[in-house]
């Protein structure tokens, strides 16, 4: 294009699409017909100088957070669109948008509580590096040693604790002990005990969600007795910070609960910001059951899980 023709081109399409000059208008300014200046609007957009971006609110995740929000009273939604509704992929979006999120909101002098696992290690690793005073990092639940899935609780602390210059507090213990008796004993410990207490005290938590099938890491561990697993695999929908739910998000083995070290899930409830990451058809009805509990006050999910949460709450009210 001769660069006389394509300063006019550049011309049009600024007073146009910048300054919102009516075609009538440029045409008087520029001393040329209108008809003119439509020929030099269609070719700043056929030779890429302007591009047109719609952006459609049901596309970008906008109005499904807003309905999402709505309907499970959430405080913050974020829908996350992702190109196919695959585990790892939708896993990896999440990511970056939990990792994303946290860089907004977390300040100085926050408690931040994490639990474990391969989706919140994914957003530990996609953390930016934010300069914080005060703040401290705590893991909120036991951990895992008898699987052969890692879980990461070291590294995310690590992690997290790099990417905010923060101090950091791990919670070096079994997820589930044997008897009550033993979790009292150990959380009677005066550090372990202060641990704790920092879990409650945080204001900020970021944890996924679990579901009781047969790799789960938590049935793959030593932890469980045979009743344990048979009662988790027929009432329990999910799995949070190491402790079971069912479809209504109450709690399903009490005896399994109380043998439990970490944070209580109605705990989670009180936290100013409770931030649930969680997607894939897997998931669905844990997700569910974990909302209807109220233990996230924000929810980071993608677009596909959040038309079938929408589509999924709507016909269990049909069948009330």
């Amino acid at each position: 294009m001769e660069h006389n023709k394509l300063s006019k081109v550049i011309e049009a399409a600024r007073l146009y699409y910048e300054l919102d000059y009516s075609q009538q208008e440029i045409a008087k300014k520029l001393a040329i017909s209108r008809p003119t200046v439509s020929r030099l609007l269609k070719q700043a957009k056929d030779s890429g100088i302007v591009e047109i971006k719609i952006n459609n609110p049901a596309e970008t995740g906008i109005l499904l957070a807003e309905q999402l929000r709505e309907k499970f009273s959430l405080k913050e939604v974020v829908v996350s669109t992702v190109p196919e509704n695959e585990t790892e992929i939708i896993k990896k979006y999440l990511a970056e948008a939990a990792a994303d999120y946290l860089f907004k909101v977390v300040r100085n002098e926050d408690i931040i509580a994490t639990s474990w696992g391969t989706t919140i290690y994914e957003v530990a690793k996609k953390l930016k590096h934010k300069l914080l005073h005060g703040t401290t990092v705590v893991q909120l639940n036991g951990g895992v040693s008898h699987s052969e899935i890692k879980t990461f609780a070291t590294e995310i602390i690590h992690l997290f604790g790099e990417a905010f210059n923060t101090q950091t507090l791990l919670l070096p213990l079994p997820a589930i002990v044997d008897h009550m008796l033993v979790k009292q004993a150990i959380e009677s410990d005066r550090h372990i005990h202060q641990i704790l207490e920092q879990g409650k005290k945080a204001n900020i938590a970021i944890f996924s969600i679990g579901t009781p099938v047969i790799d789960s890491v938590l049935l793959q561990a030593e932890y469980l007795t045979k009743e344990d697993r048979l009662s988790i695999q027929s009432k329990a929908v999910g799995e949070i910070c190491s402790r079971f739910f069912d479809k209504n998000g109450n709690v399903c083995n009490e005896n399994l609960n109380n043998r439990t070290i970490g944070i209580e899930l109605h705990e989670l409830a009180k936290k100013e910001k409770s931030i649930l990451v969680a997607g894939g058809p897997k998931k669905l009805e844990a997700i569910l059951g974990a909302l209807t509990g109220h233990y996230a006050n924000v929810l980071l999910t993608d677009q596909f899980t959040a038309k079938m949460l929408l589509n999924r709450d709507e016909a269990l009210h049909k069948k009330v």
